[in-house]
């Protein structure tokens, strides 16, 4: 498939036509493909499932359609990682069979052998997954959606279904879906959160295969703005206390702070039943209506690994929306995930926050660095160009200092118009990111048709922005990921040209480092 582009904007039919120009030709996968963020190589990804780590390897499950690029019967994709940097796309784990789809699911590693899968040597790995019956949905039945089990005892490669599946049957809810368990050591249970229309479901189980309701939350609370899916539950521990909280991440679709699915969080604690919002984190979630691990467009569905031993939860999502994910202009392949991200809890006085940042081994492709100070900047300014810095695989830190009440504005260029635009807009108080001119958009009515705002409680002097450049993928972490931004966009030729500008004073940048990175995971 080859592509060729010029400065009029091309529809998604140019993608399967051979096409000539003066200019360079481009092929679908290296205009598009990611660089270093984990696509499969062919048809249809959604939500990160069942992720663990054992014996140095990172396990990341997946939904996936293998026979079309978009959503279809789902299996479980399985790739694999050293380093969650660097991917190996692995054969299929899961298939869909007589009790339905394999929808969004967990999966933990049993190292006390709970659930008795195991051969007393090799801990069994336990999936926990959603049977979604399309027969009796199309039949108009409620009890569409059950909860079961798979188990490996050959660290993930192979899986046997459990013979009485389902472990947690429907008690007449249609969304009923997407269990993520975690093991709850004061309590000696395992705990599932389960998605349930308006609300988070908790069940208790000693050995994985017999669930009892204990509670549900949420209903009242929060973002609902449409069905709440993909939960996440775990403890951590505050960086600047010995306090430890527990966590639930809860997406919804549609209801996202800038449209589509997105995903919330809320912090509390729980005494082994019920989980009870922690006073001040309520406080501001009175305030605020809904609280947001990412206020992009392109970050659902966020989960954790389970047995990273670390102190902190990492996570992953699917990089993009479902306003528009199955009308992307990519043929081959559609839909990436995120950068994986450390989680860490912040003691305010305000209360308690997430931050998010990339992991710390995706320095170790660091190289072509190059660093600047002290730039002084008003009209636009440029920062980097790709005879520096590859800004198709790339990490940029940079610290704003001197700023004023004004809008300080990045642009992305290429040699033929397109642009997209972030930047700290200090007059209005908010983050943003507008795509609007950033190459095809015109697949979807909700694609590059606004721009995405993160909401700011007070104007910055200074301020520090982390920037994660792929082919198709820009991730901004505001002040050690206070804030976060994902969003995708599709150039009709490679982003080439970084700059800075602002209207009123002059301002500084007081350190740029940029790194480009040296890897390619196809």
């Amino acid at each position: 498939m080859f592509l060729t582009f010029s400065c009029k904007e091309i529809t998604k039919s140019s993608l399967d036509n051979e096409t000539t120009s003066e200019n360079i030709v481009y092929t679908e996968e290296t205009l598009y493909r990611p660089n270093f963020h984990f696509t499969p190589k062919e048809n249809w990804m959604n939500d990160p499932n069942g992720m663990f780590f054992l014996n140095d390897t990172y396990h990341l499950f997946f939904q996936y359609y293998p026979e079309g690029n978009k959503w279809g019967p789902m299996h479980w994709g399985h790739a694999t990682s050293k380093d969650l940097i660097t991917w190996t796309e692995n054969p299929i784990a899961l298939y869909p069979d007589e009790l339905g789809y394999i929808f969004s699911g967990s999966a933990v590693v049993d190292l006390k052998n709970t659930s008795g899968f195991g051969d007393g040597t090799t801990p069994p790995i336990v999936a926990i997954f959603t049977h979604h019956d399309p027969i009796k949905e199309k039949e108009g039945l409620i009890d569409i959606e059950n909860q079961s089990i798979a188990y490996s005892i050959d660290e993930g490669k192979t899986w046997i279904k459990y013979a009485n599946n389902p472990v947690l049957k429907n008690p007449g809810i249609k969304n009923f879906r997407d269990p993520k368990v975690v093991w709850d050591e004061n309590h000696q249970q395992w705990v599932m959160a389960l998605a349930a229309d308006d609300r988070t479901k908790f069940y208790s189980s000693k050995n994985l295969k017999e669930w009892a309701f204990i509670s549900d939350f949420g209903n009242d609370l929060g973002a609902h703005g449409g069905v709440w899916e993909c939960p996440d539950f775990f403890p951590m521990q505050s960086e600047n206390s010995n306090e430890t909280k527990w966590i639930l991440l809860q997406s919804l679709n549609p209801g996202g702070p800038n449209g589509g699915s997105a995903t919330q969080y809320f912090i509390g604690d729980f005494d082994g039943k019920t989980f009870k919002l922690d006073e001040d984190f309520k406080k501001q979630l009175d305030l605020k209506k809904a609280i947001w691990l990412d206020h992009g467009m392109d970050n659902y569905a966020s989960v954790t690994w389970n047995n990273t031993n670390g102190k902190n939860p990492i996570s992953i999502g699917w990089m993009s929306n479902w306003l528009y994910a199955q009308d992307v202009p990519t043929e081959t392949w559609r839909s990436s995930m995120t950068i994986p991200r450390e989680l860490k809890l912040n003691k305010t006085e305000n209360g308690f926050f997430i931050s998010s940042e990339p992991v710390d081994q995706l320095e170790n492709y660091f190289s072509d660095k190059i660093t600047k100070e002290n730039i002084e900047f008003n009209e636009k300014t440029i920062l980097i160009d790709s005879k520096t810095i590859d800004l198709t695989k790339s990490v940029i830190d940079i610290k704003l200092t001197d700023l004023t009440t004004d809008v300080y504005t990045f642009t992305l260029y290429n040699t033929i118009g397109n642009n997209l635009k972030f930047g700290l807009d200090n007059v209005e108080k908010h983050l943003f990111i507008d795509r609007q001119s950033s190459g095809l958009t015109n697949f979807s009515e909700a694609f590059g048709k606004h721009v995405t705002k993160a909401p700011l409680t007070k104007e910055y002097q200074e301020a520090r922005i982390k920037i994660i450049l792929d082919k198709t993928s820009i991730e901004l972490f505001f002040n050690n990921g206070q804030e976060v931004l994902t969003e995708i966009f599709f150039p009709n030729e490679p982003f080439d040209k970084l700059t800075i500008e602002s209207s009123r004073k002059e301002a500084k940048i007081s350190t740029l480092n940029a790194n480009k990175l040296n890897i390619n995971n196809n």
